[in-house]
Formats: C-alpha cells, structure tokens, sequence
C-alpha cells in the first residue's frame, strides 16, 4: 500500500496484485510489515489494530522512523535497516 504510487504501479502493472485499500488492510494476515516510504499517515499508526490483524508481528523498518526499544515494547520483532 502507498497513497502516492498505487494508480502509477496500478497503470504500468494492471490488476495482476491485490492492492490494499489502507494500511490496515494491507497488513491483514501479514506475515510481515516492510515501510519503504515516509508518508505521515505511517507515522503514528494504531499499532493494537495492527498487531490484531498480523498473522506474525515483524515490521521491517526501511525508513528508521520507529524506535527499536518501543516497537519491542509493543510485541512486535522489529528490525530497522542501517542501524
């Protein structure tokens, strides 16, 4: 799911994948959480509601913009990339 990217991957790609409505959507049976971009609405997100609706609860942090000590605080395996 991106906000900014979804109707130019929708026009290069088509409907060959699923294209999740919101970010909650996106993470519904998940095995895994990987944020590449830094739009606000990934900020702050409710993250009751997404470790709720994750199959496992790992988030890969592309953008370092979570903390390491709080996301495992919440229960999730959190790994950020270039730390």
């Amino acid at each position: 799911y991106d906000p900014a990217a979804m109707q130019e991957c929708k026009r290069r790609i088509g409907d060959s994948i699923y294209y999740a409505f919101d970010m909650y959507d996106a993470v519904l049976d998940a095995d895994a959480l990987m944020l590449v971009t830094e739009w606000k609405e990934f900020r702050l997100p409710s993250w009751a509601v997404i470790k709720k609706t994750m199959a496992q609860q790992i988030v890969l942090d592309g953008r370092n913009i979570y903390e390491k000590k709080e996301m495992e605080e919440l229960g999730f395996t959190y790994h950020c990339i270039g730390k």
